[in-house]
């Protein structure tokens, strides 16, 4: 007869000990980063009590310190995920590599090329006279941030880029109406801004399908793809370099220096040119020894991604830092001097706190959304991701040629949209992929084989609808969920202020 092997009863309880110890820590580590947070705006509290300790409105100074903290966060939590979420999802870099990327190089745009002079009613789609009351203006203001900082906060958490100039923009819209009334809204303003929400993702896509179509027929579908490569590919870097060039001499450093738009094409061209001559024989160099694959072709867009991750990180951080410290720079200069004035000059203070707020929130709660952007709308790999990350810059530049505003949130989604959908109608409608399929990959079975084949590769959806639907529905609902949140607000801190 056998005997079972049992286990002492000390065993027993340390294994139970162990387990209880293991699900504890598994629980923990779920309030590391809402506490990280949390100490975060208690931080700001007490640097502002430092800095305002006797002057008047400090109490107010200080509440809407905290209130910028926490939008801060909540702009690195969802908004920068557009940055690298596409050469995230590519494997061109780690979650780690583009998490410290994108942190550098939001802080440094914030701080070093982030606008010192910010306009206090944010896009100017409310009538200053409206406002023009102190209390009511800094009521309106605490209102905005709370409701646009809450509303990024939850569809952070449903897992949907939003805009959040969009956010704030809705925060004040509903905060001036409950303040003044529907006449207070510059209503074309907030018509152009509307007429944004279907410009910016359908004229990224649009850029974003155009480049990967060029890639696919002049490179990808090509039977020498090396030989392909080393024409192309300089190219295309000469073009990425030129536009990021222009993008940031208009975007990135206009605190530094005001460009003028012509220059800032010239300045492009030159770089551009320069990057050419640059890049042609460091592709020459990298391809030599690659196999005629398209796995070998995405090395060669490897560097590049990494680069536009950080340009579009430091872009971002100069201009929608003003987003968090906005707002809380006009509530610091209404408390202090008891006026309402168009435009301030903003805080090293306040600007720290937007900085620093974007990429903390960026490291504690952004890699949810770069996972989204990245990975689960559609594959991709780095040629489709050097795509997105052209388009965004590419309309950015023709949005500011045009005036229109856009929101950089729905132009890089939409490129990633784009992408997606020109995969499915290539797939299903190009003649020369079929015919590339049917020489190249399906090599036994005969016709009947390939033609299966083919048929099935037609079928595929590469855009994950339900993805899709939600974030439609997060853009569309972004203005008016923020300006109802923000009117209400408005009216209970004025019931409570008063």
């Amino acid at each position: 007869m056998v005997e079972t092997y049992r286990k002492p009863t000390l065993d027993k309880d340390l294994d139970k000990f162990a387990t209880m110890e293991e699900a504890t820590g598994l629980l923990n580590r779920g309030f590391v980063t809402p506490g990280l947070a949390i100490i975060f705006i208690f931080l700001c509290a007490i640097i502002a009590a430092v800095f305002v300790t006797g002057q008047p409105g400090a109490v107010v100074i200080i509440a809407a310190a905290m209130i910028g903290a926490y939008m801060a966060l909540n702009i690195g939590a969802n908004d920068v995920a557009n940055n690298v979420g596409p050469a995230v999802g590519s494997q061109a870099m780690t979650l780690g590599v583009a998490l410290a990327i994108a942190a550098v190089f939001e802080s440094a745009g914030a701080l070093i090329a982030g606008g010192d002079v910010v306009s206090t009613i944010s896009k100017g789609i409310i009538d200053p006279v409206a406002v023009s009351d102190p209390n009511v203006f800094i009521s309106a203001m605490m209102a905005a941030l709370v409701s646009a900082a809450m509303w990024i906060h939850l569809a952070t958490w449903l897992g949907a880029p939003v805009s959040t100039t969009h956010s704030i923009v809705g925060g004040v819209m509903g905060a001036g109406i409950a303040a003044a009334g529907v006449d207070a809204v510059n209503w074309p303003t907030m018509g152009s801004i509307a007429a944004s929400w279907v410009i910016s993702p359908f004229l990224g896509g649009l850029i974003a399908a155009l480049f990967l179509a060029f890639i696919k027929t002049a490179i990808i579908y090509k039977d020498d793809k090396i030989a392909a490569a080393r024409r192309w590919v300089p190219v295309l870097i000469a073009i990425m370099s030129g536009v990021f060039a222009t993008y940031l001499a208009l975007k990135g450093v206009k605190k530094l220096v005001d460009i003028p738009f012509e220059m800032a094409l010239l300045i492009g061209l030159g770089v551009a040119v320069l990057s050419w001559l640059i890049a042609r024989p460091v592709i020459a160099r990298q391809s030599q020894g690659l196999e005629n694959r398209n796995q070998s072709l995405r090395k060669l867009f490897g560097l590049p991604l990494i680069f536009s991750a950080a340009l579009l990180s430091f872009a971002h951080g100069a201009n929608d830092v003003a987003n968090a410290v906005g707002p809380l720079a006009a509530i610091v200069h209404t408390a202090e001097l008891g006026e309402v004035a168009p435009k301030v000059v903003i805080p090293l203070w306040v600007m720290a706190v937007g900085a620093v707020g974007i990429s903390l929130g960026l490291l504690l709660f952004g890699p949810k959304l770069i996972r989204m952007v990245g990975n689960q709308i559609t594959k991709l790999n780095p040629m489709r991701a050097y795509c997105v990350a052209l388009s965004a810059a590419i309309t950015v530049i023709i949005a500011s040629w045009l005036g229109l505003p856009v929101s950089s949130t729905h132009i890089a989604v939409g490129a990633v949209f784009g992408v997606g959908f020109f995969r499915e109608w290539y797939t299903g409608n190009s003649t020369r992929r079929a015919e590339y399929v049917a020489r190249h990959q399906i090599n036994t079975g005969g016709d009947e084989a390939r033609k299966g084949h083919i048929a099935e590769q037609r079928r595929r959806k590469l855009v994950r609808r339900s993805h899709f639907l939600q974030i439609i529905a997060a853009w569309v609902i972004t203005v008016p969920a923020a300006a109802v949140l923000s009117g209400v607000l408005f009216v209970v801190l004025r019931a409570v202020l008063v």
